[in-house]
């Protein structure tokens, strides 16, 4: 039996299978331009090998807050190499981020304080308590 593509591509089952992420998410990466694919003879879809290191770089970011969109505008020394450092082009929108973050965990906080009152006293306070 022959091979469709060259041993160095991945079809995007292996590649889901060596990053943890799902076909669905290397499709969406692929069509969002964060991954370059081919296709192969059949019409699928494949990669090469390095787009396992672009998955999981591309994996680490999303836990750390960023959407595809501000991905997309990181420059690729952040993009193409698993685990790089920042490049100081991204650090204005790491620090956005990481001030969003901070306002949401504030929110989150404040809320967290008014459902205690609540259930320690039964009634819900006042929205400026």
């Amino acid at each position: 039996m022959e091979n469709d593509h060259p041993p160095q591509q991945l079809s995007i089952g292996k590649l889901a299978e060596a990053t943890g992420a799902s076909v669905r998410s290397i499709r969406h990466y692929d069509d969002q331009g964060l991954l370059r694919s081919s296709r192969s003879s059949n019409g699928y879809r494949t990669f090469p090998a390095e787009a396992i290191t672009q998955v999981k770089q591309i994996q680490r970011m999303i836990a750390t807050g960023f959407s595809l969109a501000d991905i997309q505008a990181f420059p690729d020394c952040m993009r193409l190499i698993e685990g790089a450092t920042s490049c100081t082009e991204a650090s204005e929108v790491q620090r956005k981020r990481l001030l969003s973050i901070e306002r949401q965990i504030a929110d989150l906080e404040k809320r967290r304080v008014r459902l205690i009152k609540t259930l320690s006293e039964g009634v819900i306070p006042a929205v400026d308590e």
